[in-house]
């Protein structure tokens, strides 16, 4: 059964919910129509283990139509009887490259990458943490003709990298040398977010309190994250999610701003356009309801729900456009959103699905989700647009294939999706789909949509949630593990 996969974490580092973008896909013999696709499917394979962009990290997909990610080597893991060693990959036209790692490390992953083909993500340096017994991890950047570069730490023995603009320029996290109790990533000392541009590290600073970490940078330079505000604890923790008080952050030039709450104790960040716009969610008064807000020159403004207590936002693109994820009425479910000028969209759900969850969103619009259903978590990928269409991805997969598509996590502005496919056996696989087009031409294997409704109906309190681990979950458990965090690895997986 697939893990249950959040939008991108509070404490997390890169974007929560990533770019599914969708593109209004025509073979150019036939007649443009808004509800019809075609896309061949690829199955990206592995490094010779069984698994690739599943555990670890989603596969990306930038403009360029190169895809990043993770995938199993055929090596075995020597901590971990029956594992094989993780490491990172590039794919482009049909090629797939193992980046490989730093000197005598055991695994690595890719998390970003942008469209001069740098790579950014984590590698194991061989060495072991002597804080916390487990191997170091190291913020690295590839570059395109496959050389890797450390970016280093700010003096303690962890970092990690998470995205790149085209300019270059680099963020992460990476921890200094003051030992605290409530590191953001467990690594016994300061978590500090930083900026990396033309071989220097520079660290964000906070907002008062000990611990940052950045969601995103645009193509400005500008940066969005999060950010302890002092060295207190939350009245409820379990609230706000986060040990100590967290505030979200905008960064730019040196400056950090303290962009504030919805009236509630806590608020973070999931991403920044490239006008300085920041999406994110907020506590309300009480901290009992949680809502998505849209961030601009200093004014929060509450997205809201579906009349449910809790909403977050998970990707905001340069029109201003956001999507996440809203509860509606009691509670009883909760649905995929697109937001746009004051309106929220309810995207719904597709046949038996009790939940959407929103990954990604194109400059058009177009958003990427997964479904829930009650014999698992996230277990079919498809792809809604403006006006209420969805489509399916399972129906590109090509007659005699054994994949379920799980989902399609990131989408560039060409259309091309890539995403996760899962195999009879459980193992999982990156894939690509390929518009057939004008641009990409109808080339064999491709596969016609079919349109799905969308089941916008609400199920009985009783029928509400998903079912994890012979578990029934209720639409706030589901919520509370979104707000647990995204699947960024433990160090100590790099030797897994």
């Amino acid at each position: 059964m697939k893990k249950l996969v959040g939008f991108r974490h509070i404490n997390q580092l890169v974007t929560l919910c990533l770019l599914l973008p969708w593109f209004a896909a025509q073979s150019a013999s036939q007649t443009p129509s808004p509800n019809h696709l075609r896309y061949k499917l690829i199955d990206l394979g592995t490094l010779g283990g069984p698994n690739s962009s599943e555990t670890l990290e989603f596969p990306f997909i930038n403009n360029a139509g190169m895809v990043v990610g993770f995938a199993d080597t055929g090596i075995p893991d020597p901590t971990n009887p029956g594992g094989f060693l993780p490491h990172a990959f590039r794919w482009q036209q049909g090629v797939l490259t193992d980046l490989g790692t730093l000197p005598d490390g055991l695994g690595s992953f890719a998390i970003w990458s942008n469209n001069r083909g740098q790579v950014v993500g984590l590698s194991g340096n061989g060495l072991i943490d002597p804080l916390l017994g487990a191997p170091e991890g190291r913020g690295v950047l590839w570059q395109k003709n496959g050389s890797i570069i450390d970016l280093g730490t700010l003096g303690g023995n962890q970092s990690l990298a998470g995205a790149i603009n085209q300019r270059g320029q680099v963020i992460g996290v990476a921890a200094n040398t003051t030992p605290d109790a409530y590191s953001l990533f467990g690594w016994a000392t300061e978590t500090r977010g930083f900026i990396w541009d033309k071989g220097v590290m520079r660290d964000l600073g906070t907002l008062g309190g000990a611990d940052t970490s950045p969601s995103f940078i645009n193509e400005r330079g500008q940066v969005a994250g999060n950010s302890y505000l002092n060295f207190d604890a939350p009245p409820d923790p379990n609230l706000c999610g986060f040990p100590i008080t967290t505030h979200p952050f905008f960064w730019e030039d040196g400056q950090m701003v303290d962009l504030g709450t919805l009236g509630g104790t806590c608020a973070s960040t999931a991403t920044i356009n490239n006008r300085g716009q920041v999406a994110g969610w907020s506590n309300l008064p009480g901290d009992y309801v949680l809502h998505p807000f849209l961030w601009e020159q200093g004014k929060l403004v509450d997205l809201g729900t579906f009349g449910g207590t809790f909403g977050v936002a998970n990707w905001l693109n340069d029109a201003g456009e956001v999507t996440g994820v809203a509860s509606t009425v009691d509670d009883q479910e909760f649905h995929g959103f697109f937001w746009k000028d004051g309106a929220m969209t309810d995207i719904g759900t597709i046949n038996e699905d009790v939940c959407s969850i929103p990954h990604f969103m194109n400059s058009r619009g177009r958003v990427g989700a997964s479904g829930c259903t009650e014999e698992g978590f996230e277990v079919h990928g498809f792809v809604w647009q403006p006006g209420g269409s969805i489509v399916d991805l399972n129906d590109f997969v090509p007659p005699g294939s054994d994949l379920r598509l799980t989902d399609g996590e990131t989408i560039n502005d060409r259309g091309e999706i890539a995403g996760s496919g899962m195999l009879p056996n459980g193992d999982f696989h990156a894939v690509v789909l390929i518009p057939c087009d004008a641009e990409h031409g109808d080339s064999e294997g491709c596969q016609d949509s079919g349109q799905k409704p969308n089941t916008l109906q609400v199920r009985s309190a009783h029928n509400a949630g998903a079912v994890m681990n012979g578990q029934r979950l209720s639409a706030r458990e589901l919520m509370d593990r979104f707000r647990s965090g995204r699947r960024i690895p433990e160090l100590g997986s790099l030797t897994k």
